[in-house]
Formats: structure tokens, sequence, C-alpha cells
């Protein structure tokens, strides 16, 4: 490995087809940047629909020609925006952007292994990613547009093509970029788990791990068991398509005409999508969540309060996700008693999520707190995680649920404790390790400037959401004007458009940072943040095997700060004990 330190490579074998881990987490994150540019300027597009129906905007007829005549946009492609949209942001940001870029980085550096366990099923996951981001983004341009189903893609629409324009091409296209997807995290995900059990440094047991490795670690077993299972849905939903039969269809009628489909049933569609659907929560919640307990730690110049409790909420978290996904159809006609196991096993995560909640606050009480960006990002995950769960609470009661099922208060809830809190989570995760990926330090103030009015707008954004579905308003409507109900919260869209629109604007601070920083950013030393892991070992210049020599060996846990046997406020794991100190 040492002498292979200095081969000389190509550009395309450096920087395309890498097997190297530090190159495909940059590959991850840079993809996951323009594909989430893609799905928040949809929502933009889409929003001022909905905060100003009907109403003509140039910029709607720039960007999408004949999908928005005269200005406005067509009720075809505001089905098509909106599916796009939720696709891209769960799947190719929250997903491929936190797993596959995190992941990729940290996993080898923080166990002290030279690179993953196999770095050509490495290059193999990005580049599934990759291409099912690109069928993703052509399906757009295909006749008849891209998939108008919603992110579910619910049958009876995605099972018939010839149901809605956006039940054709762009249909079929939607179902062979998941495919891909599913592909590349299992490949990713497998490789995760093979390389935390058999490639730690001597001395990293597993209880001496950062919980950034347990998250990813957790969050790579669940990928594995539930992502097969949105594979057997698409195979299914496939077939019915091109084949004939009718696995999700039954008594189906087009335009007065009965079609030849009997004994199958779309409500077995969901329980399949929601299988994956839930744990898909948490595959996205997880690793943001162990960002932040590193971020928080450092920053705080504290342990991290309750470190085996926090691994064991984790490890509960992940196995309660399997056994929640029911709740999304409390409104499909279940047995009440069925309905009844699935309202007390949601209510039941909520415990070990409260754990992580009190120790994140536990572990900030009366710390030598440092408010750097990656900081504050970390602050505000726990502030939506805790907002967006108390909303959850409503919705895991079948009772209330009923009430406020596909309307905006379920859009506010998930965008809240899923969509804002893993966004923060990477944020926090960029500007952190921003100077291990790239060699240099992003701009401070940018960063200030970023977190306020993305905090600020995103609240703006979602909360007000929540009293718009109290009052009945449907999720997915192209115009809610026309229901004289609604009338006494159609105030609030235009509200929402606009905060939706400068949160968005405020997103090019942050892409302007990013890329100015990796060229004319202020060089980084070695460790800036003082942190006690193992990346902060290797040199800032990137080299293949990570550490020049021998690997490191490992004498203590990663939150040794504030340690009184020791001067500095930190210790890195590196560091042997010294005469008659106890390991924690």
């Amino acid at each position: 490995m040492e002498g292979h330190s200095h081969h000389k490579e190509s550009f395309v074998s450096k920087y395309i087809f890498t097997h190297d881990h530090k190159m495909i987490s940059k590959q991850f994150l840079i993809t996951a940047i323009v594909m989430g540019v893609t799905g928040v300027t949809m929502s933009v597009l889409f929003r001022l629909q909905l905060g100003w129906p009907g109403e003509s905007f140039v910029i709607l007829e720039t960007f999408l020609g004949k999908w928005a005549p005269g200005g406005v946009l067509d009720r075809n492609a505001y089905l098509a925006l909106v599916t796009i949209h939720g696709t891209i942001m769960v799947f190719f940001v929250l997903t491929a952007g936190l797993s596959g870029t995190f992941s990729n980085l940290l996993i080898p550096l923080q166990i002290g292994a030279r690179d993953m366990a196999s770095g050509f099923l490495n290059m193999l996951s990005y580049w599934f990613f990759a291409i099912s981001c690109v069928i993703m983004i052509f399906s757009l341009f295909v006749e008849g547009g891209a998939a108008s189903a919603g992110w579910t893609v619910y049958p009876p629409l995605s099972a018939l093509p010839q149901a809605m324009p956006g039940s054709g091409m762009g249909m079929t296209l939607w179902l062979l970029s998941m495919t891909l997807f599913v592909v590349s995290s299992l490949l990713g995900s497998l490789n995760y788990i093979v390389t935390i059990i058999n490639l730690r440094t001597k001395g990293l047991s597993m209880t001496r791990l950062p919980l950034t490795i347990w998250a990813f670690l957790i969050t790579a077993i669940v990928g594995v068991l539930s992502f097969p299972v949105l594979v057997s849905a698409v195979v299914l939903l496939m077939m019915d398509r091109m084949m004939g039969t009718a696995f999700f269809l039954s008594d189906i009628f087009i335009g007065g005409e009965a079609l030849d489909a009997t004994g199958g049933s779309p409500i077995l569609y969901q329980h399949l999508f929601w299988f994956l659907g839930h744990p898909e929560v948490y595959i996205v919640l997880l690793p943001a969540l162990g960002i932040s307990s590193e971020v928080i730690s450092t920053n705080s110049r504290k342990p991290i309060f309750g470190y085996k409790a926090m691994i064991g909420s984790m490890m509960a978290i992940g196995f309660l996700s399997f056994i929640v996904w029911a709740h999304h159809m409390f409104v499909t006609g279940m047995n009440p008693f069925l309905g009844s196991v699935f309202v007390f096993t949601t209510l039941l995560i909520a415990i070990p999520s409260a754990v992580k909640a009190f120790n994140y606050i536990t572990t900030l009480w009366k710390g030598n707190i440092r408010f750097t960006p990656a900081m504050l990002f970390s602050i505000a995950l726990v502030s939506t995680f805790l907002t967006g769960g108390l909303t959850g609470i409503i919705l895991a009661d079948s009772a209330l649920d009923v009430t406020v099922h596909d309307t905006y208060f379920v859009v506010g809830h998930f965008h809240i404790v899923m969509g804002l809190s893993a966004i923060f989570g990477m944020f926090s995760g960029v500007y952190h390790w921003f100077s291990k990926m790239f060699g240099r330090m992003m701009n401070t103030k940018m960063g200030y400037a970023h977190f306020w009015i993305t905090l600020v707008c995103g609240y703006g954004v979602f909360f007000p959401m929540h009293f718009v579905g109290l009052a009945g308003a449907p999720r997915r409507y192209y115009d809610s004007s026309h229901f004289d109900f609604l009338d006494k919260v159609m105030d609030l869209q235009p509200i929402i458009s606009t905060f939706a629109i400068i949160g968005s604007l405020a997103q090019l601070i942050f892409l302007f940072n990013f890329f100015y920083s990796i060229f004319r950013g202020q060089k980084a030393v070695q460790n800036p943040w003082k942190a006690n892991t193992l990346e902060w070992t290797t040199p800032v210049e990137h080299i293949h095997g990570n550490w020049p020599g021998a690997l490191p060996e490992v004498h203590r846990w990663a939150y040794d700060y504030s340690n009184p046997a020791h001067d500095e406020d930190f210790v890195l794991q590196t560091t042997p004990l010294k005469d008659g100190e106890v390991a924690h």
C-alpha cells in the first residue's frame, strides 16, 4: 500500500472512475447538489402557482415553455413537477447525498482504514446513482411528460399507461431510474457494513466508534433490508404496465370502458411501498443525527451525553422503523384492531427519538459552545426534529390522522421532521468536514447568513402548512381557491410561497461559498476544530491510503473532551492512556 501511494493516476482514473473513497464522496456530494438545485427550482415553479393561482409569470414561460402557456402553469406539468421534486429530494438528495457523501468520506477515515472494503463496488455504487439521476431528469422531456402520480406513484395512475399524460413513458423511466438507484444503495450499504465490521484499526472496538459510524452502520443495515421490497413493487408494477398482469389492478374503468383486470389490489402496492417508505425516513434521518452528534460534542467541548443510550436509541429506531409502515394507510379501510397495533408501534418510536433529543440538549448544557455554521445547523436539526416529531404524534393516532390525512398538515410535518432536519444535517456535515474534503475552509460570515435565512424561511414555509391542513386543504391540488371553506386560509399560501422563494435564493449564498472556497478559500490546518477522531490525524493533502506509513492505533473513545487529566481540552483517540488513567 505504501508503494502504491505514489502511483501516478490519469485524470479519468483519479476523478471519474476513481476507487478512492474520498473522491467518490465528492462525486456523491456534487451530484446531490446539482439534483438539489433542480428539485428546489421545481418547488419554486409550482409554489408560484399555489401562491398566486392562475396568475401569469414570465419566469414560468421562460423555464417551462409549452408547460406554462401564457405564463400559467399547465395542470399536468404541475403534477409532474410535484412528483419529480419529491422523488429527487427524498432519494437523490437526502438519501444518496447524505449517506453517499459522508459514509464514503468518514467510514475509512474514522475507523482507521486505507479505503472501503471494495473500491470497485464503491465506484459502481456512484455510477449507478449518476445514471439513475440522468434517467430521472431525462423523463421530464419525453412525450407526455414525467411521472405524475406523486412521489409514491400509487396505482392505478402508475399501472395504466393510458390513465393520464404522466402515466406513459415518463412513468416507465421513473421506475427504471428508481431500480438503478436501489442497486446503487445496496452496493454502497453492503460495502459500508463490511468495511465497519472488518477493517477497524487496532484498538478501535465497537464501543469506541464515533456515533457517526454507528449511524452509518445502522442506516446501511436498514437500507439492505428495506430497499429490495421497493424493487419487488417496481417489478410487479412494470408487469402490470407491460405484460397484462393485475397485481395492483381490479375492476378498473377508463372512459366508461371496463379493462380486463381483476383480482389485484392497489393496497398491496401501498404495503410494499411503505415497507420501504417508513424506514426511508430513518435512512435519511440517522446519518444526519450521527453527524450532529459529532458536531455538537466537538463544538460544546464536552463528551457526548449518554453515548451508549445514543447507540441504543439508534438501534431501537432502526428496528421500530420496520413495524410502523401502515400508519400511512389508516384511511385504506384496514382492520381497526390492526390499525391500533400500528398506532402503538408508531408512538413507541417517540421514546428513542426523545432520548436522542434530550441527550443533545444535555450535551449542550453548560458547554463551552462555539457557534460555528456547522454547530448552528446541528442545533437547528434538534429544533426541527422536535417540532416535526410533535406533529408526528398527531398523525400516529389513527382517529386523529383520518381528519388530516393527505392534507397540507402531512406535507408540513414530513418536510420539517425529515426534509429540514436532514438538509440541516447535510449542511452541518459540509461546513464541518469541508476542510477534510478540499483542504480549504468555507467562509464563516457567508455561513452565518446562509443559516439564519434558511432557518427562518424553512419554518416560514412549513409551519403555516399545518394550519392550511387543519382547515382541510388537500395536498397536491393544483388550485384550492375554488373551495369556499378554504377562504380563511388561502391568504397563507402567498406567504408560504414568498418564504419558499427567499429561502431558495438563500441557497445561492451556500453555492457561491462552496465552489469559491474549493479554489480560493483559506487553506486549512490539519485539525481546525480541535477534534478527537481519527480523520483529523491524516495529512491535509489527500494521499492514497489516508495515512503515510503505519495505520494509527486507538487507545480511547471518540469524545474525550475537557478531560481533567490532560492540559488540552481535547485528546486524540491515538493518545495513549497516562499511568493510572482509566479509559472511558
